[in-house]
C-alpha cells in the first residue's frame, strides 16, 4: 500500500519501495516540470496524468526541488477552491 498526503484532498503519495511519489499539479506546472527536469518528473500514464498526477523519481531531486514539489501540490490541496 502507498502513503498519502492529505489535507482537503490526496495531493501527494509515496510508493511502498520509497523510490518515487506522486504529485497533483496543474497541468501548466506538470508540463514545465516535465519539461525542465525529465529525468526526475513524468505524467502518471492514462486519465490521472492528464489531470496533472506527476510521478517523481526522488533520487533525482535534491532536497530544494523535492520540497518545491511539495509545497506546490500542497498549496492546491489547501486552496478552499477547486482547481480544475
Amino acid at each position: 500500500s502507498r502513503l498519502s498526503f492529505k489535507v482537503n484532498r490526496i495531493y501527494a503519495t509515496l510508493a511502498e519501495d520509497g523510490l518515487t511519489a506522486n504529485l497533483k499539479f496543474l497541468p501548466d506546472e506538470q508540463e514545465l516540470k516535465c519539461l525542465t527536469h525529465s529525468d526526475a518528473f513524468q505524467p502518471v500514464s492514462g486519465g490521472w496524468g492528464k489531470q496533472g498526477w506527476t510521478s517523481m523519481t526522488l533520487s533525482e531531486l535534491s532536497e530544494s526541488e523535492l520540497q518545491s514539489a511539495l509545497e506546490m501540490a500542497w498549496a492546491h490541496a489547501v486552496s478552499k477552491k477547486s482547481v480544475r
